[in-house]
């Protein structure tokens, strides 16, 4: 058993099964890179503070350097003998370059070592997770240009509503994801702070340049308290956060495809790429892909509140419940771009049956909102025109007749308001382009979204 840092208090060795339970290298590991390219940084800051030399410092980051290429060819494994990454990354500077290794982690906890590891790491994905969002919109808008002209039902829970065109319902999934980059942008903002310096609650005895090490590991900003910078993790809980909004996003939307992709709606059809079978029904085609997102989105709420939990009743500062924040953050990351990544490419080889479509916004009386609407420009009072046309569409049920087969004396049974020109509005596509308003669904104010979410996503990339 491999002698701990920590091992001179103590008049007998740590259990192996102690050992084993505490050990957090199995999934911390993730954090090398991060590790060490902090200490990298901190050995600059420990010159400049002299408590070492700059021939020391170059030892150290040439052995810093080694150990990194090492674990990034696979010639070096971490050993959960170690504990943890910071420890099996010490373990190592003090094998290659001898006793100076021991200097580095003068004035520095694994307390404030790991919640900058753990900042660090984050902001990283949290770029990677923006990068995905945004490819993820750039195939809705292709899906959204591509099938212009294709008309659907709208829903209302979950009834036949108002025709829509496609691209408007797709484009309302931009508009979604666009609220989760900025969700994203915030919980980055959050990130960039340094707590590097903080020691292990109370900061450190030596004159550490802080803003050194800020600008040396791309800090925006430092800790301004050292025990609220070690326990700190509410950068973690809004990336968490952010993901399940994110995720709850992409359900809803799987959900829709699910229920499109259905016999009873047919108005898609998913690639077998992204579809499977059953090992007893030969017909089946299952949505396996968008259910599993669909899933998945519990498993990350899963996480948000197994770290809520974790962090509720913390006492200051540092605790080592902690140790248990890595494994949903890291599952999370994981899920998410997961997800993004399949959805995206799931969502390009989607055929449309749009002669399907067309048949629907046919039935329901999709176009009744817009009879009301004729009779208010009559002079009708709103309420005593909703309940004109309602009365109509009963009539419509009885008859067993869509609405747009009525005859003009028909109507005129109902209200003498009605003439020649009340027929010509009571097609769907008719009804989609009397939609003029900003941000309704007729063809002219989808192509101007489309063109905004373009230039937008132009300017974003920059």
């Amino acid at each position: 058993m491999a002698k701990k840092p920590w091992s001179g208090r103590f008049r007998s060795p740590l259990s192996k099964s102690a050992e084993e339970f505490t050990a957090s290298v199995a999934y911390d590991k993730r954090l090398y890179k991060q590790d060490i390219v902090q200490s990298i940084a901190y050995a600059k800051a420990l010159v400049r503070a002299q408590v070492i030399s700059g021939m020391e410092c170059k030892k150290l980051i040439r052995g810093l350097e080694e150990i990194m290429r090492g674990i990034e060819s696979g010639k070096i494994k971490l050993s959960p003998e170690f504990e943890d990454v910071h420890m099996n990354v010490e373990h190592l500077l003090i094998t290659r370059v001898g006793e100076v290794g021991k200097k580095l982690h003068t004035g520095r906890s694994r307390n404030d070592q790991v919640a900058t590891d753990l900042r660090m790491y984050l902001k990283w994905e949290i770029t990677e997770t923006q990068i995905l969002i945004r490819r993820f919109q750039e195939t809705l808008l292709e899906m959204a240009e591509a099938n212009l002209s294709a008309i659907m039902p709208g829903y209302t829970h979950l009834q036949r509503a108002q025709p829509v065109l496609l691209s408007h319902h797709l484009l309302a999934y931009f508009e979604m994801l666009e609220r989760d980059k900025e969700r994203f942008r915030e919980t980055y903002r959050r990130a960039d702070v340094l707590p590097l310096g903080s020691g292990a609650l109370a900061g450190t005895n030596f004159p550490l340049d802080r803003a050194f090490l800020a600008k040396e590991l791309n800090f925006s900003k430092i800790t301004s308290n050292s025990m609220d910078a070690v326990s700190d993790r509410d950068f973690a809980i809004d990336y968490l956060s952010s993901a399940a909004i994110l995720m709850m996003h992409l359900s809803r939307f799987a959900e829709e495809l699910i229920l499109w992709s259905t016999f009873e709606f047919d108005f898609i059809e998913l690639s077998d790429a992204y579809s499977t079978g059953s090992s007893l029904m030969p017909q089946k085609k299952n949505p396996d892909v968008a259910e599993l997102v669909r899933g998945k989105c519990g498993r990350v709420y899963g996480n948000l509140f197994s770290l809520l939990t974790v962090l509720k009743a913390q006492p200051l500062a540092y605790n080592r419940d902690l140790q248990e924040d890595k494994e949903p953050l890291f599952d999370t990351v994981d899920t998410v771009k997961n997800c993004l990544k399949i959805f995206a490419e799931m969502i390009q080889t989607i055929k449309i049956n749009r002669e399907v479509m067309d048949r629907a916004v046919t039935k329901g009386y999709l176009t009744a909102t817009d009879l009301v609407y004729y009779l208010v420009r009559k002079g009708v009072p709103f309420r005593s025109a909703h309940e004109v046309v309602g009365k109509i569409v009963q009539f419509c049920e009885e008859s067993n007749m869509e609405l747009d087969y009525i005859s003009l004396n028909q109507l005129k049974t109902f209200s003498d308001k009605f003439s020649y020109d009340a027929q010509r509005i009571l097609s769907s596509k008719a009804s989609i382009e009397s939609k003029e308003v900003l941000g309704s669904t007729s063809t002219k104010r989808v192509r101007e979204a489309i063109k905004r979410a373009r230039a937008h996503l132009l300017h974003d990339k920059a």
